[in-house]
């Protein structure tokens, strides 16, 4: 401790709080990666509750294994295969998730905040984790995720929420430009303030979902059911609700920005 003996205590607390995750990390990346290697098909890895904060687990395929309650804190996840793992409950705080595949992953009540997903400030699409028929039933999201694939997930009781601005997002407002949520149940999802130009909704399960005050421009909500689902103060400029079920029971239509722009 005598190098740290000219810091602050203020320093100090950084530092503590940045080693936290990793002095509570109790298996190593390569004991996961020696775990999934010599795991067979029909038998996953159980690693349900275990601290992987901080571990470079980048590319590595988990083969559907068992990570309910795991903290995932910090960890690199890029290019890594989750599909069809049980996340139900565990904690990828601060994770890098580029190129992350969650397929199927079953992810209720998961806390995903303030990810780290583009490798610059200018977002990458193409790097954007995918969703596909993930199960995120309850899950808490606060990140940048334009064009992340969320087609036919469950988002059920989710919350999208905006980043603080004390957590280095720019705008305290989600964004997801371009986000697929086409055929997903986003029944009740709490997505307010959130920007989703041009995100397609296509076939969607809506209702009572919380869009207030959203930019929707562009967004494509065709086919979908919006029973009881609330678009007060929503921009509605070029949004497109033909052949969409549930309008007439939607609330804050008339109280939309650029209702007019709308189209049915």
């Amino acid at each position: 401790m005598a190098r740290y003996c000219g810091l602050t205590g203020l320093a100090l607390a950084a530092i503590w709080l940045l080693a936290g995750p990793s002095v509570a990390t109790d298996i190593s990346a390569r004991d996961v990666a020696e775990a999934l290697f010599k795991s067979a098909k029909g038998s996953p890895v159980d690693l349900s509750g275990r601290s992987l904060a901080g571990l470079d687990l980048a590319g590595l395929d988990f083969k559907g294994a068992r990570l309910a309650g795991a903290d995932l804190f910090g960890a690199d996840l890029t290019h890594t295969k989750l599909d069809g793992a049980n996340l139900e409950g565990a904690t990828l705080d601060r994770a890098t998730v580029s190129y992350t595949d969650f397929t199927g992953a079953r992810m209720k009540g998961a806390v995903l905040r303030s990810l780290t997903v583009f490798s610059d400030l200018e977002p990458n699409p193409a790097q954007a984790p995918r969703f596909t028929g993930a199960d995120l039933t309850g899950a808490e999201i606060i990140a940048r995720l334009d064009g992340a694939d969320f087609r036919g997930a469950n988002l059920t009781d989710a919350r999208i929420k905006p980043q603080l601005p004390s957590w280095g997002a720019f705008t305290p407002r989600a964004v997801l430009v371009s986000a697929d949520f086409s055929s997903a149940n986003l029944t009740r999802l709490e997505v307010r303030k959130a920007v989703l130009r041009f995100a397609r909704f296509v076939d969607a399960v809506v209702r009572a979902a919380d869009f207030r005050d959203c930019d929707l421009t562009g967004a494509d909500f065709s086919g979908a059911d919006l029973s009881g689902a609330n678009f007060t103060g929503a921009n509605v400029d070029g949004t497109i609700f033909k052949g969409a079920r549930g309008l007439d029971t939607a609330s804050g239509l008339p109280d939309t920005v650029n209702t007019d722009r709308m189209i049915r």
